[in-house]
């Protein structure tokens, strides 16, 4: 009998550890939530696609200890919501321009018309540039967060509309644009058209109903929102990279261990790299499916793109600095460009 209750206590007891150490690796597990605007569709949104690789990656790197929750579709609020809430929650968050201009006006720079004119000069802007350097350290001392990642979205901006084929900046004159951000307001305003702030989540809506004749988006934002249900026509005059931001909270950042954060920005660039392959590969096979599906589709010759930047960049550069954008940001990013 004796025997037997030795065996019960030490079986309890085993029983009481295993449990002890389930529960504590349990509690050890980490989940951080990462909202971004778009549909949940790895084919159309390489937003998703970025964070569903980051989540797939995390989790099996970390052998579960880390998990990514993803809030898409702006499920946790529009873009200013979004940052409110990165900046004070342990959480990660893609932002848009509009997300991240109000807190760090700056980042405008890096949208100066016709300024990026490749994948491989915009990709090297970001990774080894000054600017962006110091765009991530002031965003940093200003808010305590970080600028983890620049996450491509589809390529550079083409302009759509309803009304007539766009060849010429006079082609802009009268129409109404929908605008992701006071830049783009800017922008349209210097061809002759205007432009109001209209978040993604209205644009098919604000287009359908004729609250605005066009939009400017790269051809997967176009294909994602299904934007060619309500737009004819569509000018290829690359005038803007597509990029968002990926924003990670500082407390977030201090809470991890160095092996955990090392795992994370491991993750989060080779989630990028995997990015930046297929938004390049798809470039022409989503005009192509544009066109198919009955967008007319005008590719401007070198004469008609010289006659837009002759416009836009002098009227950006103008409106930056009535922005406030100290001059040593256009600057620095001149610099980048001409030693990069």
């Amino acid at each position: 009998m004796e025997i037997r209750s030795s065996l019960a206590k030490l079986f309890v007891g085993m029983s009481t550890f295993a449990i002890t150490c389930f529960c504590s690796a349990t509690l050890q597990a980490q989940t951080i939530n990462l909202s971004y605007n778009g549909a949940p569709d790895a084919e159309k949104n390489a937003v998703h696609l970025f964070a569903s690789n980051l989540k797939a990656i995390v989790e099996q790197q970390s052998g579960g200890e880390m998990k990514i929750q993803l809030y898409p579709n702006s499920m946790l609020g529009e873009e200013q919501e979004r940052m409110e809430q990165v900046i004070n929650t342990p959480s990660l968050n893609i932002a848009s321009f509009a997300g991240v201009s109000p807190l760090m006006p700056e980042i405008f720079v890096s949208a100066s018309p016709f300024m990026l004119q490749s994948f491989e000069q915009a990709r090297q802007f970001f990774d080894q540039g000054k600017y962006w350097e110091n765009i991530q350290h002031t965003f940093n001392q200003k808010t305590s967060s970080h600028i983890l990642a620049v996450v491509e979205e589809g390529g550079f901006l083409a302009f759509t509309n309803n009304v007539r084929e766009i060849r010429k900046p006079d082609d802009f004159k009268g129409l109404k644009f929908r605008a992701m951000d006071q830049s783009q307001v800017a922008l349209y305003e210097a061809f002759g058209a205007s432009g109001t702030p209209i978040p993604w989540t209205e644009v098919y809506m604000a287009l359908r109903t004729g609250v605005a004749d066009g939009q400017m988006n790269p051809p997967a934002y176009i294909i994602m929102g299904s934007l060619n249900e309500v737009q004819k026509y569509m000018t290829l005059a690359n005038i803007q990279y597509s990029d968002q931001f990926l924003i990670g909270n500082g407390k977030l950042m201090k809470s991890l261990s160095e092996t955990d954060k090392k795992l994370l920005l491991d993750a989060i660039k080779e989630a990028n790299d995997m990015n930046r392959e297929a938004v390049q590969a798809q470039v022409q096979s989503r005009v192509d499916y544009l066109e198919k599906n009955g967008m007319q589709v005008y590719s401007p010759t070198q004469d008609e793109l010289d006659a837009f930047y002759a416009i836009a960049q002098p009227s950006f550069i103008a409106w930056l600095e009535k922005k406030g954008i100290n001059q040593k940001w256009i600057d620095l990013a001149n610099s980048d460009l001409e030693n990069l």
